[in-house]
C-alpha cells in the first residue's frame, strides 16, 4: 500500500510506500460445544477471512490520500493513470490512524463471544503502532 502526507514537511509528504504487516489479536471464551471447532475461540483460518475481506481486499496495492490536503485534492488524471486504486480517506494516511480506521472496519466483523482484543500495524520492519482494547 502506498500513502502520502501532504501535511507533512519530511520526506513523507510525498507518495511512497510500504509492505505493512498487520497483527490482529482476538478473544474470547473456548468453546466446548458440540460441532464447533472443540477449545477453539476462533478458528484461525476464519480470522484470516474476515481480515481478508475487510481490509487486505481493498487496501492492497491501494494509493490512501486524504481527501483534504494542503495543496488541494489530486485526480486520478493528475497522476497520470499510475494510480487507478485510490482510497480517499477523511485523515492523514498516518500509521496510527489507518490502525484506528482498520480497528473500526473490524470492530463488529467477529462473531458472537468473540472480540477484537488488539491491533498491531507495522509500517516498516521497526516502526509500528499498536491498540489494546483489553476489558
Amino acid at each position: 500500500m502506498a500513502h502520502a502526507l501532504p501535511s507533512y514537511s519530511g520526506k513523507c509528504h510525498n507518495i511512497h510506500g510500504h509492505s505493512y504487516k498487520l497483527f490482529v489479536t482476538v478473544e474470547g471464551e473456548p468453546s466446548l460445544a458440540e460441532g464447533s471447532p472443540n477449545g477453539m475461540v476462533i478458528d484461525f483460518g476464519q480470522i484470516k477471512e474476515i481480515v481478508q475481506q475487510h481490509i487486505v481486499d481493498h487496501f492492497d496495492h491501494a494509493l490512501v490520500l486524504p481527501k483534504q490536503n494542503t495543496k488541494g485534492n489530486i485526480s486520478e488524471h493528475e497522476l497520470g493513470g499510475f494510480a487507478a486504486h485510490i482510497i480517499w480517506v477523511d485523515f492523514t494516511p498516518t500509521t496510527e490512524n489507518l490502525l484506528l480506521h482498520f480497528a473500526h472496519l473490524l470492530e463488529n466483523a467477529f462473531p458472537a463471544g468473540t472480540r477484537l482484543y488488539s491491533i498491531k500495524l507495522y509500517e516498516t520492519e521497526t516502526s509500528c503502532a499498536e491498540l489494546i482494547f483489553g476489558n
